[in-house]
């Protein structure tokens, strides 16, 4: 293996050897009870977003993406999950203010537990990677511009979802029957 793919999985290494796993078990709680769930974020982490959604539905959840024609109106008993690895994006914060307001609980999944998206949530998931924000100085990843962080998201939405399937005592069949046939 070359020294750059050695170099990349040891910082992802590093990020799961911090990560607190109380945190993602609260997180996973969060998730299995809520009645509907809507998901959002920006840029490369809207992308890693998109792909836990998927995920969930094929759980058999009630999941959608912000935006969506389809996105269910949220309220009580719901959830919001938002990705603000920076610690805030302005429509990040709106979002989580309108899901609040409805009596929706709020997930942020960030690098910055101090930022103002981690100080609204209902439950912060704090992913210790860098970010974008701070892709620059001496400790900088070898990944640039913030590819740690989102690298981490895709192996932490997995492992969650494997936990959510433990949880929920959903067959990987049934998640495969729910996977879309129109390819």
């Amino acid at each position: 293996m070359t020294t750059l793919y050695r170099s990349a999985l040891d910082e992802l290494s590093g990020v799961f050897d911090r990560i607190d796993d109380a945190l993602v078990d609260r997180a996973v709680d969060e998730i299995a009870r809520a009645r509907r769930i809507a998901l959002y974020g920006v840029g490369r982490e809207g992308l890693q977003i998109k792909g836990f959604c998927m995920r969930l539905f094929h759980l058999g959840l009630d999941a959608a993406m912000v935006g969506d024609m389809t996105t269910p109106h949220l309220g009580e008993s719901d959830l919001l999950i938002v990705s603000a690895g920076p610690g805030a994006f302005s429509t990040v914060a709106a979002l989580m203010g309108v899901a609040k307001r409805d009596g929706a609980r709020t997930l942020v999944v960030t690098a910055q537990p101090d930022g103002e998206c981690a100080r609204a949530a209902d439950l912060a998931l704090v992913v210790p990677a860098q970010t974008m924000a701070d892709d620059r100085g001496a400790a900088s990843s070898v990944l640039p511009m913030g590819s740690l962080y989102e690298g981490a998201q895709y192996v932490l939405f997995e492992v969650m979802i494997l936990k959510l399937r433990d949880r929920l005592g959903v067959a990987p069949e049934a998640m495969r029957a729910r996977h879309t046939n129109l390819e």
